[in-house]
């Protein structure tokens, strides 16, 4: 598999998985959706805000290398989260349609990375002000790999609400050969 197959296949999971997470936190009421169960980032709400806001600033940082990639116009267009907590939106249905936005964004990005930009040299500062200089490739291995963590989180979160989310393994994606 070449590299941007696996970009992505990675594109894909991910988009179905928040399929799965966001209407299985739909069955929740309001108040279970808000309540802090002391996860990293509180409650069902607040992690699946957490994993929009890490996506919000890493796309940021992909559109400054990835310059001539109009799909991530939406991205350079949203506000800068001043925060790994912030609220992006209160309501499920709102950080839902937000959420979409961010995938489509994504699934579009993954189908035209070509391999010779998989392997540019990313150069970016994290929020501690840290410099790196990393292959792209692997810093969207980890972008794909942030969300995996949180959403994994979301999911205990919803099992404690007596909600499955399902089978969420990317082998159950993987094509056969």
């Amino acid at each position: 598999m070449h590299l941007a197959e696996h970009v992505q296949l990675m594109a894909q999971y991910n988009e179905s998985m928040n399929v799965k997470i966001y209407e299985t936190a739909a069955t929740l009421l309001g108040e279970e959706l808000s309540r802090n169960q002391g996860a990293f980032f509180g409650s069902v709400i607040g992690t699946l805000n957490h994993i929009a806001v890490g996506d919000i600033i890493w796309l940021k940082r992909f559109s400054v290398l990835l310059q001539s990639h109009h799909e991530l116009d939406v991205v350079r267009a949203m506000s800068q989260p001043q925060s790994l907590d912030s609220v992006l939106c209160s309501t499920l249905p709102e950080l839902y349609e937000y959420r979409k936005v961010l995938d489509e964004t994504i699934v579009k990005l993954a189908g035209l990375l070509s391999e010779a930009e998989l392997c540019l040299i990313f150069n970016y500062t994290n929020s501690k002000g840290v410099t790196s200089n990393k292959k792209l490739f692997s810093v969207l291995m980890h972008f794909f790999n942030h969300q995996t963590h949180h959403r994994g989180q979301a999911t205990t979160l919803l099992s404690q609400f007596g909600r499955d989310v399902g089978v969420t393994d990317l082998v159950a994606i993987i094509p056969n050969v």
